[in-house]
Parts: structure tokens; C-alpha cells; sequence
């Protein structure tokens, strides 16, 4: 079956990474950081079946001016150079699993649209590589890396941040998306490029960029193991880091599947105990909650009449307790609806993955960036 992945990551020196780094590794390639002079070499690598700059087509009548960006080592130091602060954002990262249902040269042409796209739709150059499965990881984890600059590519040099890596305040006054969204669009985008290609094939495989919650999939999101207790596996040793991650979520397993019996019969009882607001079956926090809101509806209307003495009022009220206890219900009700949702799952499941570095989490997951 087909799987939807895509992960979103940024390049930032602030957790030590650097472009021309992700670049060689990402390419196997020798590429040189002529800001730090550490020379990054990654020819020995084996899975890497295509590897191209993809430039706006804006920028094709300016073919000859643009060597620097077509050049990989000349285009990553720019970008390297062009930053000026110790934690600045240097790349951005968009890795998709790539349907091992279709054929190697479909793979690569969806993998190319994705890329011109991202390069227009931001005017940015886009390093596009694609990687094979490796021997000892999943037969079906084809995936390409889409490594893109966080500024806009002009036949002279980088110019401005995108509009992607502003600040999510110079996005606002803007009147841009907010970057959560940018990235939901992004994801349903790439959800319909291979829908199509599938489609084109005549394969009956789909992907789907939604949560599970939001397909109406009651299962619980499978665990991601790190890279580093999957090699410690696969050559043969114990990794307390993937045994605590596998209990983990067989205990979200069970919970699950505990909660799903419970609630086919305490599900209309709930209601209609919501329906009767003094009801026996309201919990205690429910009781404060709903005496708060009388006390203060009391206390306003005694307030528009000119009620001076307590003593005339239908309902005795202290204004400040009955705040205080409205503050405090509207708070547990935020913190039980917040578990509510971390039980329903707001992450999507699959299968356990390999390094976010080398390939996707081979699930069809939500990516973690927020940086998504």
C-alpha cells in the first residue's frame, strides 16, 4: 500500500547543522564549508539514484548568470555566507516517501513536479535528490529530499528570506497564511501529486494527508523508533531507547482499546447528564463550573440594576470568588479537553522508520516540523 509521508525540517545553525553538510551528505558528494573550512566528503554513498538543481523558470531567460546556482557547492555556501547570525536558518528540508507501487521513472518525474513547485511557489532553488531503500531498511522506502533555500534565488545572488521562513509576525501584518497552514497546504498538495500519478497508473493505492483522527481511523498511531536504537538492533544489541518506546505504545494499544469499550455505552448517558445541568451525574468540577457562571450572571444583572446592598440580591454573589471559579473551570475544562485529544490521537500511525537523515518514517504520519 501506498504511504503518506512528508517531514519538514529546517537547517539551522542553532542545533549545529550547516547547508553545505546536509547538501554532500544528502548528494554524496565532497563539498567544502568555506565559512568553517570542514571539508564534508560523502562519495562513498550508494543509494543515491538522482540528484538535481531545480531553479524557478522565471530565471531561464537568465540561464548564464545563474551558474552559481546550479552549481551544488557554489550554491550552499552562499547560502552559509549570506547568514549573519550564530542561529540563523539556513535550509529547509521537505523529505516524501516516493509510492514503491509505481515505476522508477514515474517516482522521479512525481519528485520533480513536487520540486518545480516548491521552487515557484516560493522562488527559491530547490536541490532535489532521491534515495534508494537500503539493504538493511525497508524494500519499499524510496523517498526523495527536497533541500531548499530559505531565500529567494535572483540571477545575482540570494536576496530576501522567503515568504515561508518570515517571522510569523512580518507574515501576519502580510496578510500571509499562517506557517501551520503554509505547511497543511503543502501536505495536501503533495497528497494530490501522487494521488494522480497512482491514478495515471491505473494502481488502486491512495495516500491521504489527514490525521487518522480526521479519516475516522480509530487506530493508535504506530511508535517511530530513533535511528539510533534501530542500528543498535540491527547490529545485534539491546536498546533500552526501543524497548520503552515499544511499551510505550502497547500501553496506548490497551488504553485505546479499553476506551473504545467503555464509551459505545457511556456515550448517551453523558449527554443527557450535559442536558440536565443539576443533574446527579454531573462531576463536582462541572457543579463549580456551572455556580460560577449563575453567580456571575447574578452579580452583572445586579450590577445594570444599581443593586448597592448584597442584601437585595436574588442570589448572594462574592464577584471576585465567582471569577476565580470561573477561571478555574474554564482551566480544568481546557486541560481535560487537551487529554481528550491525546487520547483520540492527533498523530497519524504505520510502520516503524528508519533515520529521519537516510529516509521517511515508512508510515503515513504527520510530519514534526512546526519550526510545522
Amino acid at each position: 500500500m501506498a504511504i503518506f509521508h512528508m517531514q519538514i525540517n529546517t537547517v539551522s545553525r542553532s542545533n549545529g547543522r550547516n547547508a553545505p553538510a546536509s547538501a554532500a551528505y544528502r548528494a554524496g558528494e565532497r563539498i567544502r564549508n568555506e565559512r568553517t573550512g570542514v571539508l564534508y566528503d560523502h562519495r562513498n554513498r550508494q543509494d543515491v539514484l538522482h540528484k538535481e538543481i531545480v531553479l524557478p523558470a522565471r530565471l531561464e531567460g537568465a540561464a548564464a548568470a545563474l551558474a552559481w546556482a546550479r552549481d551544488r557547492a557554489s550554491l550552499w555556501n552562499a547560502a552559509e555566507r549570506i547568514e549573519p547570525r550564530a542561529d540563523s536558518r539556513v535550509a529547509r528540508e521537505y523529505m516524501v516517501a516516493l509510492p514503491a507501487e509505481l515505476p522508477a521513472a514515474r517516482r522521479l518525474q512525481l519528485a520533480r513536479s513536487f520540486s518545480r513547485e516548491i521552487a515557484e511557489r516560493y522562488n527559491v532553488a530547490v536541490d532535489l535528490t532521491v534515495h534508494a531503500p537500503r539493504p538493511e531498511g525497508d524494500p519499499r522506502n524510496f523517498h526523495a529530499h527536497l533541500l531548499a533555500t530559505t531565500r529567494e534565488v535572483r540571477p545575482e545572488g540570494l536576496g530576501p528570506k522567503t515568504g515561508l521562513d518570515m517571522q510569523g509576525t512580518t507574515r501576519a501584518e502580510l496578510g500571509l497564511p499562517t506557517a501551520r497552514q503554509e505547511f497543511s497546504a503543502l501536505r495536501a498538495r503533495w497528497a494530490e501529486l501522487v494521488n494522480e500519478r497512482l491514478r495515471a497508473e491505473h494502481l488502486a493505492a491512495r495516500i491521504d494527508a489527514r490525521s487518522l483522527a480526521a479519516q475516522g481511523i480509530e487506530r493508535e498511531p504506530q511508535a517511530r523508533l530513533p535511528w539510533g536504537a534501530l542500528r543498535a538492533e540491527r547490529r545485534g544489541e539491546r536498546s533500552e531507547i526501543a524497548e520503552r518506546v515499544r511499551a510505550r505504545y502497547r500501553s496506548r494499544v490497551g488504553a485505546r482499546a479499553a476506551s473504545i469499550e467503555r464509551g459505545a455505552g457511556a456515550a448517551r448517558p453523558r449527554k443527557q447528564a450535559d442536558a440536565a445541568p443539576d443533574s446527579a451525574g454531573a462531576s463536582a468540577s462541572e457543579q463549580r463550573r456551572r455556580r460560577a457562571v449563575r453567580d456571575w450572571l447574578a452579580y452583572r444583572e445586579a450590577q445594570a440594576h444599581g443593586v448597592a446592598d448584597q442584601s437585595q440580591r436574588s442570589v448572594p454573589v462574592d464577584a471576585e470568588r465567582a471569577r476565580q471559579e470561573a477561571v478555574e473551570a474554564w482551566r480544568n475544562r481546557q486541560a481535560k479537553e487537551g487529554e481528550r485529544r491525546e487520547r483520540v490521537g492527533v498523530r497519524e500511525g504505520g510502520r516503524e522508520a528508519g533515520p529521519s537523515e537516510d529516509g521517511p518514517a515508512a508510515r503515513s504520519g504527520r510530519s514534526r516540523d512546526f519550526s510545522l
